[in-house]
């Protein structure tokens, strides 16, 4: 199934800002910050589309980051950092002055 257009620029802006492909290191922070802006169904169709087109050992690690945001495992300074690289691609929902 096509993600909604709203979720498909996400998908975007994600390659966009990330265009050699997303570090796992980022995955956790990445996936809290959508969270804040997204329902759970939505952030899942956006980790469904990332582990779709990625290789298998990729896919495992997309599916485990987000796993881990539901579970709390997540630093301010991480979120920070993603945020920072996503509004400097042109990311509209990260605020690189703030971890809200």
């Amino acid at each position: 199934m096509p993600l909604p257009p709203v979720l498909s620029s996400i998908v975007g802006w994600l390659r966009a800002g990330y265009p050699e492909g997303v570090p796992e290191h980022d995955y956790i922070p990445l996936f809290a910050l959508l969270s804040r802006q997204l329902s759970e169904a939505e952030v899942n169709q956006v980790v469904e589309e990332l582990a779709g087109s990625s290789d298998p050992v990729s896919a495992q690690a997309i599916h485990e980051a987000a796993a881990a945001v539901v579970n709390g495992q997540l630093l301010d300074s991480d979120v920070a950092r993603v945020s920072a690289r996503l509004a400097a691609g042109g990311w509209p929902l990260a605020r690189p002055d703030s971890t809200e």
